[in-house]
């Protein structure tokens, strides 16, 4: 898959989280098979570019390429310099938030509230594709409700516009995360697009990818909350597009392995406070379904230093090894199974 001048090395891609998607976890999912992934959103005030999280999000020191960064707004003018900005710290793809279905978002007519203003979306579109040389992507739902479904226009104006690539998760912005994703409104964009399509929302397992593009012909598959705690998600789908055939799921102490790095990862960029603060949500992620995980996750929130959070996680895997050395553990049913 191509966006611009980039050749993806897949058609796997990381959706933006907020809050998750942060640089270490970027590049763990491209080391672990994805191939992109998008930041977090930025916000297009340029009052907050100077916070010390809006410096976070836009590092990129030493990240795989291509670099994408979502910037959300309401405003034409600051997306455009939101835009250039990104691009002057390093971005090498735009991505514009349009998808986004948190109500603080939304409140102030950002993310997928701007799909109940196609005139605002067409002036946002043209705004940021005109203020940068590099190109610049979409995501949206496929509307603001299911009574107003308007992806294919939103398409049309996207392709006018100059956007390079369009993501579509499957919900509308008054679904929320709730019931099931719906893929024919993704089909049916794709039946009518000239740029790339990329199916996102439900995309849990490698079948469900393989049914997700087969089903709408889409070009690549987003995958997002999947792969909180399970970055070898992308692995797994792609060695099953590749092969139709399953990897073993991991280890016990491979996850260990890839914990502990990411945790490493997480305190050099965040720092002491922040780190162990941003580490507890990924711990409780990756040791789901483990033995004794819900009271060893209790114990993890009352840890406040780097050096006690990793002896603790160290100390839990030490036990899961002490009881089954050779115990894999799959994610898809919640069953522990022997190597």
């Amino acid at each position: 898959m191509r966006i611009g001048p980039y050749e993806l090395r897949n058609n796997l891609i990381v959706a933006p989280m907020a809050g998750v998607t942060d640089r270490p976890f970027r590049q763990l999912c491209k080391k672990m098979g994805a191939g992109m992934a998008v930041s977090e959103m930025v916000a297009s005030n340029s009052l907050l570019w100077g916070s010390e999280k809006t410096k976070r999000r836009a590092n990129h020191d030493g990240e795989v390429e291509p670099i994408s960064v979502q910037i959300a707004g309401a405003d034409p003018k600051m997306m455009a310099e939101a835009a250039k900005y990104n691009v002057d710290q390093g971005a090498q793809i735009i991505d514009i938030n349009m998808g986004c279905p948190a109500k603080k978002i939304c409140n102030v007519m950002a993310g997928s509230a701007l799909l109940q203003n196609e005139p605002l979306v067409e002036q946002i579109l043209n705004a940021v594709v005109k203020a940068v040389n590099v190109p610049v992507t979409l995501k949206i739902r496929t509307g603001w409700d299911r009574e107003h479904r308007n992806a294919l226009n939103v398409l049309k104006l996207a392709e006018e516009a100059g956007i390079r690539a369009l993501a579509i998760h499957g919900r509308t912005r008054a679904c929320g995360y709730t019931g099931h994703a719906e893929y024919e409104t993704i089909a049916a964009v794709k039946a009518n697009a000239h740029i790339p399509i990329i199916a996102n929302g439900d995309i849990t397992t490698p079948e469900k990818a393989k049914y997700v593009l087969d089903v709408t012909g889409a070009d690549a598959v987003m995958v997002g909350r999947a792969a909180q705690g399970r970055p070898w998600i992308f692995r797994e789908i792609g060695h099953f597009l590749a092969t139709g055939t399953h990897l073993l799921p991991p280890q016990v102490t491979e996850i260990h392995s890839i914990l502990r790095a990411h945790l490493i990862e997480l305190y050099e960029f965040y720092g002491e406070y922040t780190g162990v603060r941003m580490a507890r949500k990924h711990i409780s992620w990756y040791t789901k379904g483990l033995v004794g995980s819900a009271s060893f996750r209790h114990g993890m929130n009352q840890l406040t230093s780097t050096e006690e959070q990793l002896q603790v996680v160290d100390a839990f895997f030490a036990e899961q090894a002490a009881i089954a050395p050779h115990l894999r553990y799959n994610e898809d049913d919640g069953s522990r199974e022997a190597a």
